[in-house]
Protein backbone atom coordinates (compact mmCIF):
# COMPACT_ATOMS: atom_id res chain seq x y z
CA UNK A 1 0.00 0.00 0.00
CA UNK A 2 1.20 3.54 -0.73
CA UNK A 3 2.49 5.24 2.40
CA UNK A 4 0.85 8.37 3.78
CA UNK A 5 2.90 11.53 4.30
CA UNK A 6 3.13 11.88 8.11
CA UNK A 7 2.94 15.68 8.08
CA UNK A 8 2.12 18.44 5.67
CA UNK A 9 5.21 19.70 3.82
CA UNK A 10 6.50 23.14 4.81
CA UNK A 11 8.10 25.70 2.45
CA UNK A 12 11.31 25.55 4.49
CA UNK A 13 11.68 21.90 3.46
CA UNK A 14 12.80 23.00 0.01
CA UNK A 15 15.68 24.98 -1.48
CA UNK A 16 15.61 28.78 -1.32
CA UNK A 17 15.06 30.88 -4.46
CA UNK A 18 18.08 31.73 -6.61
CA UNK A 19 19.88 34.98 -5.88
CA UNK A 20 21.46 37.67 -8.04
CA UNK A 21 24.77 35.79 -8.12
CA UNK A 22 23.02 32.70 -9.50
CA UNK A 23 21.31 34.70 -12.22
CA UNK A 24 24.58 36.39 -13.21
CA UNK A 25 26.43 33.06 -13.30
CA UNK A 26 23.75 31.47 -15.48
CA UNK A 27 23.84 34.40 -17.89
CA UNK A 28 27.62 34.07 -18.16
CA UNK A 29 27.29 30.32 -18.76
CA UNK A 30 24.86 30.89 -21.61
CA UNK A 31 27.13 33.47 -23.21
CA UNK A 32 30.08 31.09 -22.96
CA UNK A 33 28.06 28.20 -24.43
CA UNK A 34 26.64 29.99 -27.45
CA UNK A 35 29.67 29.61 -29.76
CA UNK A 36 29.56 25.82 -29.31
CA UNK A 37 25.79 25.78 -29.82
CA UNK A 38 26.18 27.72 -33.06
CA UNK A 39 29.06 25.49 -34.16
CA UNK A 40 26.93 22.37 -33.72
CA UNK A 41 24.20 23.87 -35.89
CA UNK A 42 26.61 25.05 -38.56
CA UNK A 43 28.28 21.65 -38.67
CA UNK A 44 25.11 20.34 -40.31
CA UNK A 45 25.13 22.87 -43.14
CA UNK A 46 27.54 21.15 -45.51
CA UNK A 47 26.07 17.68 -44.96
CA UNK A 48 22.57 18.99 -45.68
CA UNK A 49 23.70 21.29 -48.49
CA UNK A 50 22.38 24.56 -47.05
CA UNK A 51 23.99 27.95 -46.62
CA UNK A 52 21.93 29.31 -43.72
CA UNK A 53 19.24 28.43 -41.19
CA UNK A 54 16.09 30.51 -40.66
CA UNK A 55 14.30 30.01 -37.35
CA UNK A 56 11.22 31.45 -35.68
CA UNK A 57 10.84 29.60 -32.37
CA UNK A 58 11.40 31.87 -29.33
CA UNK A 59 13.29 29.19 -27.41
CA UNK A 60 15.67 28.76 -30.35
CA UNK A 61 16.55 32.43 -30.68
CA UNK A 62 17.18 32.59 -26.94
CA UNK A 63 19.31 29.43 -26.98
CA UNK A 64 21.45 30.57 -29.91
CA UNK A 65 21.63 34.36 -29.50
CA UNK A 66 20.40 35.42 -26.06
CA UNK A 67 17.47 37.50 -27.30
CA UNK A 68 14.36 36.56 -25.34
CA UNK A 69 10.68 37.31 -25.62
CA UNK A 70 8.32 36.99 -22.69
CA UNK A 71 6.31 33.78 -22.69
CA UNK A 72 3.62 34.13 -25.35
CA UNK A 73 4.94 37.47 -26.59
CA UNK A 74 5.91 35.92 -29.91
CA UNK A 75 2.21 36.05 -30.81
CA UNK A 76 2.30 39.86 -30.85
CA UNK A 77 5.96 40.47 -31.75
CA UNK A 78 5.48 40.13 -35.49
CA UNK A 79 8.77 39.05 -37.06
CA UNK A 80 10.87 40.25 -34.14
CA UNK A 81 12.85 37.38 -32.68
CA UNK A 82 13.18 35.51 -35.93
CA UNK A 83 16.75 34.81 -36.91
CA UNK A 84 19.04 33.81 -39.76
CA UNK A 85 22.31 32.00 -39.14
CA UNK A 86 24.88 31.57 -41.89
CA UNK A 87 28.34 30.06 -41.79
CA UNK A 88 29.85 33.20 -40.31
CA UNK A 89 27.03 35.51 -39.24
CA UNK A 90 24.06 35.64 -36.87
CA UNK A 91 21.18 37.97 -37.75
CA UNK A 92 18.31 38.71 -35.38
CA UNK A 93 15.23 40.53 -36.64
CA UNK A 94 13.75 43.25 -34.43
CA UNK A 95 11.28 46.04 -35.06
CA UNK A 96 11.42 49.39 -33.25
CA UNK A 97 9.86 47.89 -30.09
CA UNK A 98 12.66 45.37 -29.63
CA UNK A 99 15.70 47.01 -31.25
CA UNK A 100 17.41 48.13 -28.03
CA UNK A 101 16.55 44.93 -26.19
CA UNK A 102 17.92 42.75 -28.98
CA UNK A 103 21.13 44.77 -29.12
CA UNK A 104 21.68 44.35 -25.39
CA UNK A 105 20.76 40.67 -25.17
CA UNK A 106 22.39 39.46 -28.39
CA UNK A 107 25.64 41.42 -28.64
CA UNK A 108 27.16 38.87 -31.01
CA UNK A 109 24.40 39.25 -33.57
CA UNK A 110 23.62 41.76 -36.26
CA UNK A 111 20.25 43.33 -35.46
CA UNK A 112 18.23 43.78 -38.63
CA UNK A 113 15.24 46.13 -38.70
CA UNK A 114 12.00 44.41 -39.65
CA UNK A 115 8.32 45.08 -40.09
CA UNK A 116 5.32 42.76 -40.23
CA UNK A 117 6.11 42.24 -43.94
CA UNK A 118 8.96 39.72 -43.87
CA UNK A 119 8.86 39.27 -47.64
CA UNK A 120 9.89 42.88 -48.21
CA UNK A 121 13.26 42.39 -46.48
CA UNK A 122 13.84 38.73 -47.33
CA UNK A 123 15.77 39.21 -50.61
CA UNK A 124 18.28 41.59 -49.02
CA UNK A 125 18.49 39.44 -45.89
CA UNK A 126 19.49 36.23 -47.66
CA UNK A 127 21.70 38.07 -50.13
CA UNK A 128 23.49 39.76 -47.25
CA UNK A 129 24.65 36.39 -45.90
CA UNK A 130 25.27 34.90 -49.34
CA UNK A 131 22.61 32.20 -49.02
CA UNK A 132 21.16 30.32 -52.00
CA UNK A 133 19.72 27.39 -50.04
CA UNK A 134 18.14 28.15 -46.65
CA UNK A 135 16.99 25.62 -44.09
CA UNK A 136 13.65 26.74 -42.64
CA UNK A 137 11.78 25.51 -39.57
CA UNK A 138 9.07 24.10 -41.80
CA UNK A 139 6.85 22.86 -39.00
CA UNK A 140 6.44 26.38 -37.64
CA UNK A 141 6.41 28.61 -40.73
CA UNK A 142 2.90 28.92 -42.15
CA UNK A 143 2.13 27.79 -45.68
CA UNK A 144 1.25 31.38 -46.54
CA UNK A 145 4.55 32.78 -45.32
CA UNK A 146 6.50 30.03 -47.00
CA UNK A 147 4.89 31.06 -50.29
CA UNK A 148 5.64 34.73 -49.63
CA UNK A 149 9.33 34.01 -49.05
CA UNK A 150 9.54 31.91 -52.20
CA UNK A 151 7.89 34.67 -54.22
CA UNK A 152 10.10 37.39 -52.70
CA UNK A 153 13.34 35.59 -53.60
CA UNK A 154 12.62 32.91 -56.23
CA UNK A 155 16.32 32.23 -56.74
CA UNK A 156 16.70 31.12 -53.10
CA UNK A 157 15.66 27.54 -52.34
CA UNK A 158 13.83 26.93 -49.06
CA UNK A 159 14.56 23.54 -47.45
CA UNK A 160 12.29 22.32 -44.65
CA UNK A 161 14.27 21.15 -41.62
CA UNK A 162 13.07 19.75 -38.30
CA UNK A 163 14.61 18.67 -35.04
CA UNK A 164 18.09 20.10 -35.46
CA UNK A 165 18.08 22.59 -32.60
CA UNK A 166 15.47 20.61 -30.66
CA UNK A 167 17.75 17.60 -30.64
CA UNK A 168 20.69 19.70 -29.50
CA UNK A 169 18.66 21.29 -26.70
CA UNK A 170 17.60 17.87 -25.38
CA UNK A 171 21.11 17.37 -23.99
CA UNK A 172 21.35 19.77 -21.08
CA UNK A 173 24.35 21.80 -19.98
CA UNK A 174 25.09 22.04 -16.22
CA UNK A 175 23.77 25.60 -15.95
CA UNK A 176 20.55 24.57 -17.69
CA UNK A 177 20.03 21.75 -15.20
CA UNK A 178 20.64 24.15 -12.32
CA UNK A 179 17.85 26.41 -13.55
CA UNK A 180 15.39 23.54 -13.98
CA UNK A 181 16.28 22.38 -10.47
CA UNK A 182 15.69 25.91 -9.14
CA UNK A 183 12.33 26.09 -10.95
CA UNK A 184 11.34 22.77 -9.37
CA UNK A 185 12.19 24.13 -5.91
CA UNK A 186 10.07 27.24 -6.53
CA UNK A 187 7.11 25.00 -7.39
CA UNK A 188 7.76 22.70 -4.43
CA UNK A 189 7.76 25.63 -2.01
CA UNK A 190 4.66 27.16 -3.59
CA UNK A 191 2.55 24.04 -3.12
CA UNK A 192 3.86 23.61 0.41
CA UNK A 193 2.80 27.22 1.09
CA UNK A 194 -0.85 26.60 0.25
CA UNK A 195 -1.57 23.04 1.43
CA UNK A 196 -2.81 24.32 4.80
CA UNK A 197 -5.28 26.61 3.04
CA UNK A 198 -7.03 23.70 1.34
CA UNK A 199 -10.40 23.33 3.04
CA UNK A 200 -13.84 22.17 1.92
CA UNK A 201 -15.64 25.08 0.26
CA UNK A 202 -12.59 26.77 -1.28
CA UNK A 203 -12.79 26.87 -5.09
CA UNK A 204 -10.42 25.59 -7.74
CA UNK A 205 -9.86 29.13 -8.98
CA UNK A 206 -9.03 30.44 -5.51
CA UNK A 207 -6.42 27.74 -4.99
CA UNK A 208 -4.98 28.19 -8.49
CA UNK A 209 -4.59 31.91 -7.86
CA UNK A 210 -2.95 31.28 -4.49
CA UNK A 211 -0.50 28.85 -6.06
CA UNK A 212 0.33 31.30 -8.85
CA UNK A 213 0.94 34.07 -6.30
CA UNK A 214 3.31 31.89 -4.30
CA UNK A 215 5.34 31.02 -7.39
CA UNK A 216 5.52 34.59 -8.68
CA UNK A 217 6.54 35.96 -5.29
CA UNK A 218 8.77 33.00 -4.45
CA UNK A 219 11.42 33.22 -7.14
CA UNK A 220 9.65 32.57 -10.47
CA UNK A 221 10.04 34.98 -13.37
CA UNK A 222 6.75 33.66 -14.72
CA UNK A 223 4.61 30.55 -14.83
CA UNK A 224 5.77 27.69 -17.02
CA UNK A 225 2.10 27.34 -18.08
CA UNK A 226 -1.33 28.04 -16.63
CA UNK A 227 -2.06 26.42 -13.28
CA UNK A 228 -4.45 23.45 -13.34
CA UNK A 229 -6.35 22.94 -10.09
CA UNK A 230 -9.08 20.32 -10.49
CA UNK A 231 -11.19 18.61 -7.86
CA UNK A 232 -13.45 15.56 -7.88
CA UNK A 233 -14.85 14.83 -11.36
CA UNK A 234 -12.88 17.76 -12.84
CA UNK A 235 -9.68 15.79 -12.15
CA UNK A 236 -10.69 13.49 -15.01
CA UNK A 237 -9.71 16.34 -17.39
CA UNK A 238 -5.96 15.82 -17.99
CA UNK A 239 -5.50 19.49 -19.01
CA UNK A 240 -8.59 21.06 -17.50
CA UNK A 241 -8.84 24.66 -16.31
CA UNK A 242 -9.85 25.80 -12.81
CA UNK A 243 -13.52 26.62 -12.30
CA UNK A 244 -15.76 27.73 -9.45
CA UNK A 245 -16.19 24.11 -8.35
CA UNK A 246 -15.68 23.84 -4.60
CA UNK A 247 -13.39 21.39 -2.87
CA UNK A 248 -15.34 18.65 -1.07
CA UNK A 249 -14.37 16.01 1.45
CA UNK A 250 -13.86 12.54 0.03
CA UNK A 251 -12.61 13.80 -3.33
CA UNK A 252 -9.23 14.16 -4.98
CA UNK A 253 -7.61 17.52 -5.70
CA UNK A 254 -5.21 17.57 -8.65
CA UNK A 255 -2.62 20.33 -9.21
CA UNK A 256 -0.57 20.53 -12.42
CA UNK A 257 1.75 23.55 -12.52
CA UNK A 258 5.26 24.80 -13.05
CA UNK A 259 7.53 27.78 -12.50
CA UNK A 260 9.95 29.53 -14.85
CA UNK A 261 13.36 30.59 -13.55
CA UNK A 262 15.77 32.45 -15.85
CA UNK A 263 13.94 31.03 -18.87
CA UNK A 264 13.88 27.40 -17.72
CA UNK A 265 10.77 25.59 -16.55
CA UNK A 266 9.49 23.03 -14.11
CA UNK A 267 6.39 20.85 -14.35
CA UNK A 268 4.81 18.79 -11.58
CA UNK A 269 1.49 17.16 -10.81
CA UNK A 270 0.25 16.19 -7.37
CA UNK A 271 -3.06 14.53 -6.63
CA UNK A 272 -4.03 15.20 -3.02
CA UNK A 273 -6.87 13.76 -0.96
CA UNK A 274 -9.32 16.06 0.79
CA UNK A 275 -10.17 14.17 3.94
CA UNK A 276 -10.20 10.38 4.12
CA UNK A 277 -9.54 8.87 0.66
CA UNK A 278 -12.22 6.68 -0.83
CA UNK A 279 -11.23 3.08 -1.51
CA UNK A 280 -11.63 3.66 -5.26
CA UNK A 281 -9.45 6.78 -5.39
CA UNK A 282 -6.78 5.26 -3.16
CA UNK A 283 -6.63 2.12 -5.30
CA UNK A 284 -6.21 4.21 -8.46
CA UNK A 285 -3.52 6.30 -6.79
CA UNK A 286 -1.58 3.16 -5.88
CA UNK A 287 -1.74 1.92 -9.48
CA UNK A 288 -0.48 5.25 -10.83
CA UNK A 289 2.30 5.37 -8.23
CA UNK A 290 3.36 1.83 -9.17
CA UNK A 291 3.33 2.77 -12.87
CA UNK A 292 5.52 5.81 -12.26
CA UNK A 293 7.89 3.72 -10.14
CA UNK A 294 8.21 1.10 -12.89
CA UNK A 295 9.16 3.71 -15.49
CA UNK A 296 11.59 5.48 -13.17
CA UNK A 297 13.24 2.21 -12.15
CA UNK A 298 13.75 1.20 -15.79
CA UNK A 299 15.45 4.45 -16.80
CA UNK A 300 17.40 4.53 -13.52
CA UNK A 301 18.82 1.08 -14.27
CA UNK A 302 19.82 2.36 -17.71
CA UNK A 303 21.51 5.42 -16.20
CA UNK A 304 23.50 3.23 -13.83
CA UNK A 305 24.54 0.92 -16.65
CA UNK A 306 22.69 -2.05 -15.15
CA UNK A 307 20.79 -2.61 -18.41
CA UNK A 308 21.14 -1.50 -22.06
CA UNK A 309 20.46 2.15 -22.85
CA UNK A 310 16.76 2.89 -22.52
CA UNK A 311 14.66 4.76 -25.05
CA UNK A 312 11.46 6.75 -24.72
CA UNK A 313 9.21 3.94 -25.90
CA UNK A 314 10.57 1.63 -23.22
CA UNK A 315 10.12 4.26 -20.53
CA UNK A 316 6.50 4.68 -21.60
CA UNK A 317 5.83 0.96 -21.89
CA UNK A 318 7.07 0.27 -18.36
CA UNK A 319 4.41 2.57 -16.91
CA UNK A 320 1.70 1.61 -19.37
CA UNK A 321 2.05 -2.11 -18.67
CA UNK A 322 1.32 -1.56 -14.98
CA UNK A 323 -1.84 0.41 -15.72
CA UNK A 324 -3.00 -2.05 -18.38
CA UNK A 325 -2.42 -5.01 -16.05
CA UNK A 326 -4.66 -3.31 -13.50
CA UNK A 327 -7.44 -3.05 -16.09
CA UNK A 328 -7.23 0.72 -16.64
CA UNK A 329 -5.30 0.89 -19.92
CA UNK A 330 -8.12 2.66 -21.77
CA UNK A 331 -8.07 5.44 -19.17
CA UNK A 332 -4.42 6.38 -19.77
CA UNK A 333 -4.34 8.08 -23.14
CA UNK A 334 -1.37 10.45 -23.05
CA UNK A 335 2.36 9.79 -23.04
CA UNK A 336 4.30 8.97 -19.91
CA UNK A 337 6.67 11.92 -20.15
CA UNK A 338 8.29 14.77 -22.05
CA UNK A 339 11.51 16.70 -22.01
CA UNK A 340 11.57 20.18 -20.49
CA UNK A 341 13.84 23.21 -20.53
CA UNK A 342 13.31 26.47 -22.40
CA UNK A 343 9.98 24.94 -23.52
CA UNK A 344 7.56 23.08 -21.29
CA UNK A 345 7.28 20.24 -23.80
CA UNK A 346 10.41 19.35 -25.74
CA UNK A 347 12.61 16.33 -26.49
CA UNK A 348 13.01 13.62 -25.36
CA UNK A 349 9.56 12.05 -25.30
CA UNK A 350 8.38 9.03 -23.32
CA UNK A 351 5.47 7.78 -25.38
CA UNK A 352 4.25 5.00 -27.64
CA UNK A 353 5.57 6.93 -30.66
CA UNK A 354 8.84 8.15 -29.10
CA UNK A 355 12.19 7.65 -30.77
CA UNK A 356 13.75 4.22 -30.37
CA UNK A 357 17.18 5.85 -30.13
CA UNK A 358 18.72 5.82 -26.64
CA UNK A 359 17.69 8.69 -24.40
CA UNK A 360 20.15 11.61 -24.62
CA UNK A 361 22.33 12.31 -21.62
CA UNK A 362 22.34 14.37 -19.53
CA UNK A 363 18.71 15.29 -20.03
CA UNK A 364 15.64 16.17 -17.98
CA UNK A 365 12.16 14.78 -18.56
CA UNK A 366 8.89 14.21 -16.76
CA UNK A 367 7.44 10.88 -15.67
CA UNK A 368 3.67 11.39 -15.39
CA UNK A 369 1.34 8.43 -15.79
CA UNK A 370 -2.33 8.96 -14.99
CA UNK A 371 -5.75 7.34 -14.87
CA UNK A 372 -8.88 9.36 -15.66
CA UNK A 373 -12.43 8.11 -15.13
CA UNK A 374 -14.86 10.34 -17.02
CA UNK A 375 -17.01 12.52 -14.77
CA UNK A 376 -15.79 10.65 -11.69
CA UNK A 377 -12.16 11.20 -10.73
CA UNK A 378 -8.60 11.41 -12.00
CA UNK A 379 -5.13 10.76 -10.65
CA UNK A 380 -1.77 11.81 -12.07
CA UNK A 381 1.64 11.92 -10.41
CA UNK A 382 4.36 13.87 -12.23
CA UNK A 383 7.99 14.40 -11.34
CA UNK A 384 10.95 15.74 -13.28
CA UNK A 385 14.03 13.55 -13.31
CA UNK A 386 17.63 14.14 -14.38
CA UNK A 387 18.96 11.26 -16.48
CA UNK A 388 22.77 11.20 -16.56
CA UNK A 389 24.65 8.16 -17.84
CA UNK A 390 28.07 9.73 -17.28
CA UNK A 391 27.31 10.29 -13.58
CA UNK A 392 25.47 6.92 -13.62
CA UNK A 393 22.43 8.32 -11.87
CA UNK A 394 18.78 9.22 -12.16
CA UNK A 395 17.92 12.09 -9.84
CA UNK A 396 14.41 13.21 -8.98
CA UNK A 397 14.36 17.02 -9.24
CA UNK A 398 10.80 17.39 -7.94
CA UNK A 399 11.11 17.11 -4.17
CA UNK A 400 7.52 17.62 -2.96
CA UNK A 401 6.41 14.24 -1.52
CA UNK A 402 4.58 11.95 -3.93
CA UNK A 403 3.14 9.65 -1.29
CA UNK A 404 -0.53 9.90 -0.29
CA UNK A 405 -1.15 13.35 1.19
CA UNK A 406 -4.38 14.07 3.07
CA UNK A 407 -5.37 17.73 3.35
CA UNK A 408 -8.35 19.75 4.59
CA UNK A 409 -8.74 17.99 7.92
Amino acid sequence: MTSIVPRLPHPADFAAPPGAADLARWAESDEAARPARLARLRARFSAEGIDAYFGIRPEHVRYLTGFSLEDGEDRVAGNSGRFLISGDEVVVLADSRYRLQAGAQAPGARIEATTYDLGSIWPALVKGVGAKRVGVEGGFVSHQQWGELQKAAPDVELVPVAGWIEGDRATKEPAEIERIRAACAVADRALASIVRRIKPGVTERELALALEWEMRTGGADALAFGVACLTGPDAALPHGSPSEREVCRGQVLLFDFGAMVAGYRSDMTRTLFVGEPTARDLAIYEIVAAAQKASIELVAASARGDRPAANGREGDAAARQVIEAAGHGEYFGHGTGHGIGLATHELPSLSRTASEDPLPSPTVFSVEPGIYLDDETGVRIEDLVLYDTTARKLERLTCFPSEVLVVGV
